[in-house]
């Protein structure tokens, strides 16, 4: 947001939050939180008190006027909708934990074709899950090699440096497309229907036409502030080459935050993150396309306090008319 606002009042009025310009900002903070990496957050820390946008300076000068969106479009059965605000709120009751692990099905097996995703807290779990789906379908693999350059670390490998596919595979998307026909995006999954060499071929639900995915670039970037000049250089010291798909029969909770599911799997026993276990319930349009690995109780539910703390305060004071109507001819005005 800061960087936004220094745009702006460069090209706008400098005397100005936002240059003087209107910004409307629509979020949920109790879904998951900032990831930042250790380098960049000791850049960061000796001018943020948490690296969430409300510590911005210019969300902090702007004076906003906080507005609590509360229908809910994804999911329409009041129990579940209860269950979950009860989650996102941490507060969990022992009625509500008692009728949400009833979705707690240790034998269930899904069939071939009933369409569960799984959803899950790690990479290596899911990958683990992938290999398993990947082993039953009988035919032909084909392997797709990245091509890496400079300094680029094994743990921020986008995908499988040895991507091994197969006509039949559920795949998601792990990149937005950066042609101009921007066909698909990161986080879109579908099912291999071809391959060769070069691409690969996917159908996406819902979808005629397929979608032929060629290799796409990521970058490793470093930041450095200048002691002297206090600007940020931005030094690119690696790439990765790959066809940009990751297996999905199962993903990782933080792979599923914006989508949408009719059923999924999920497993939350090892959660280590604020707003997880809230993400993986909220994908799910009922409780009844929800199977639970693991029964959900207190330890599945992280809350950071500083988010709790600033959606209270949203909640408790809501704008009134008046505010609204201040506020509306003091922009007019300006």
């Amino acid at each position: 947001l800061d960087g936004i606002d220094q745009v702006l009042k460069r090209y706008k009025d400098r005397n100005k939050v936002f240059g003087g310009v209107q910004v409307l900002m629509i979020g949920d903070i109790q879904q998951l939180s900032p990831v930042v990496k250790d380098a960049e957050w000791e850049l960061l820390k000796p001018f943020y008190k948490t690296p969430y946008f409300f510590s911005s300076q210019a969300f902090n000068q702007a004076n906003s006027i906080n507005i609590e969106l509360k229908h809910i479009y994804r999911q329409d059965n009041q129990k579940f909708i209860g269950i979950l605000n009860e989650i996102r709120n941490n507060e969990l009751t022992e009625k509500a934990a008692k009728e949400l692990n009833k979705r707690y099905l240790p034998n269930f097996k899904p069939e071939k074709d009933d369409g569960y995703i799984i959803l899950t807290t790690h990479n290596h779990m899911a990958n683990t899950m992938n290999d398993v789906e990947l082993k039953k379908l009988d035919v032909k693999s084909y392997f797709y090699t990245a091509e890496i350059d400079g300094k680029f670390q094994e743990y921020a490998y986008p995908t499988h440096e040895n991507l091994e596919l197969k006509v039949g595979a559920q795949v998601m998307f792990i990149k937005n497309d950066s042609s101009p026909e921007k066909r698909y995006f990161n986080g879109k999954i579908g099912k291999i229907v071809s391959l060769d060499e070069n691409k690969v071929s996917v159908i996406c639900p819902g979808e005629t036409e397929e979608i032929n995915s060629t290799p796409e670039k990521w970058e490793h970037v470093n930041y450095t502030i200048n002691s002297e000049t206090k600007a940020i250089s931005e030094n690119i010291v690696g790439s990765f080459i790959q066809i940009p798909l990751r297996l999905a029969w199962a993903i990782t909770i933080h792979k599923s935050q914006g989508l949408t599911f009719d059923k999924a799997i999920i497993d939350t026993k090892t959660s280590f993150a604020h707003g997880q276990t809230y993400v993986a319930l909220s994908r799910c349009r009922s409780l009844e396309g929800i199977v639970l690995m693991h029964p959900i109780d207190e330890r599945s539910i992280i809350t950071d306090t500083r988010a709790l703390s600033f959606n209270q305060n949203v909640s408790e004071n809501q704008p009134n008319d008046n505010i609204l109507k201040e506020s509306q001819m003091g922009f007019q005005l300006n």
